[in-house]
């Protein structure tokens, strides 16, 4: 099935609120697992998230890595204000800074870890993402992306709005299908990593929608 792009931000004050208030407790805490599993030496240092959204995973992987300072960086205003709401809540503004960004705008600083989730199908040039982690991850970094995989027809991406979202309100129902058929297969993943000079990151599905790509950054950005 082809690839059908859908807009970057979610900028609707309602849209975003659905998102946040979703139950994507599983996916969320998986990443951070995932994560976890694949870098069992990382035990703190500085960390940026790309694309946090209202910041769940962030707050997850704040938790779990006490000893982590986060940069987390969004383009959608709405989404941000839901993030502040959140930090607040979780009593973590002192370690997580939120930084209102659109990529491909430069990022300062040097990272020990760098992860995203769910960001790359909403980019209309997916070089953005692996260009701006090469740029901020520091030599030797934590890198870890997770995202929606394309299904390979219309007929399954309704098979797993029907399976994970059965419940949820209609504009969750149908970002999901529409996030479903904007996302990335993970041979087109590999490809875009060995474009970006990263070939030696993994890339593995992990669920049946998701897939995960991870690996460290070596001197002059190479994975290793």
């Amino acid at each position: 099935m082809q690839r059908v792009p859908e807009p970057e931000l979610m900028e609707d004050p309602k849209q975003a609120r659905a998102y946040a208030e979703a139950d994507f407790a599983e996916p969320h805490q998986a990443f951070v697992e995932h994560f976890r599993l694949r870098f069992p030496n990382f035990h703190g240092g500085r960390v940026l998230d790309l694309g946090c959204g209202p910041a769940d995973v962030t707050v997850r992987f704040a938790r779990a890595f006490p000893h982590t300072r986060i940069t987390a960086v969004d383009g959608s205003a709405a989404m941000l204000e839901l993030a502040r709401q959140r930090l607040a809540a979780e009593a973590l503004t002192a370690r997580i800074e939120l930084v209102h960004l659109r990529l491909p705008a430069p990022l300062a600083g040097r990272y020990d870890a760098v992860i995203s989730n769910s960001l790359l199908h909403h980019l209309a040039d997916p070089s953005v993402l692996w260009k701006t982690l090469r740029a901020t991850a520091r030599p030797g970094a934590c890198v870890l992306v997770m995202d929606l995989m394309r299904p390979d027809c219309i007929e399954e991406a309704e098979r797993l709005v029907a399976c994970y979202a059965a419940d949820a309100p209609a504009v969750l129902r149908r970002d999901f299908f529409n996030s479903l058929l904007a996302a990335y297969q993970p041979r087109e993943v590999a490809d875009q990593l060995a474009k970006a000079g990263l070939a030696h990151f993994q890339v593995e599905p992990v669920s049946d929608r998701h897939w995960l790509a991870w690996g460290r950054l070596a001197d002059g950005g190479n994975a290793s």
